[in-house]
């Protein structure tokens, strides 16, 4: 029997899920991959990449949800709702644990943060508890990681990027290198080609076929960001209408 798993071995189809094919997530390719093959998930850092719209936030907040993280944030623990807006996903998924591993996690949202802010004030569960309300967004992001981030367990983060700087993404790099060392095992859904450079990282590609397991170099959002760099006018002609 193997001991060295990470906390979250496979996600498949739960045998009692009876999802109704042609209808929202099923109609998503790479929502329904998941469904019909299972994913699994090794130690470390997995990033699933992909245009709006491809499934990726879709696949990370079902696999949190399932694995019991609050799904507007946070931990186990947290039980704040604003409005439920998420996909019934979750309950079509069963969660293979990893044998002897702890159920820490947390689940970091950007969309949903200042509500996250709000119960963290109001259900203070360490003192003192930083006033994430007072700081900048990219501010109260990297507090949030330096009191949250620590240790063994399963971390999801939903396109993490939107709160950074270029700094901030290259320090949110760092953190995830060390958290995946320390035994941390992390899900992330991202646009940037930053945090899709982590060495070691296992990359999936979110889009019309699926999921599918690339390399950085060959990432359709890195090929374009290239492009984009090394002559904005390609594209912006287009975009505006110029000769």
């Amino acid at each position: 029997m193997n001991f060295d798993q990470p906390p979250v071995v496979s996600v498949r189809q739960s045998e009692d899920a009876a999802p109704t094919p042609g209808t929202w997530p099923m109609t998503v390719p790479a929502v329904a991959q998941v469904l019909d093959e299972g994913l699994t998930l090794g130690h470390g850092v997995t990033f699933l990449v992909g245009e709006n719209g491809s499934g990726k936030s879709t696949i990370l907040e079902g696999i949190a949800e399932a694995y019991g993280l609050n799904p507007e944030g946070g931990t186990i623990h947290a039980r704040h709702v604003t409005r439920r807006t998420e996909s019934p996903l979750a309950d079509w998924l069963h969660v293979q644990r990893g044998i002897g591993r702890p159920r820490w996690g947390f689940f970091l949202r950007a969309e949903t943060m200042h509500s996250f802010y709000t119960y963290l004030e109001d259900n203070p569960s360490r003192a003192p508890e930083p006033l994430l309300h007072r700081m900048s967004h990219g501010e109260s992001f990297n507090a949030l990681l330096d009191s949250r981030f620590t240790g063994p367990g399963f971390y999801c983060l939903d396109e993490p990027e939107a709160a950074l700087s270029f700094g901030s993404a290259l320090r949110l790099l760092s953190t995830l290198s060390e958290l995946a060392a320390a035994g941390g095992q992390i899900l992330c859904a991202t646009h940037s080609p930053i945090l899709a450079s982590l060495p070691g990282a296992r990359l999936l590609e979110v889009g019309a076929w699926g999921l599918r397991e690339t390399t950085w170099d060959d990432l359709e959002l890195v090929q374009h960001w290239k492009r984009y760099l090394e002559s904005p006018g390609r594209y912006l002609r287009h975009l505006l209408n110029e000769p």
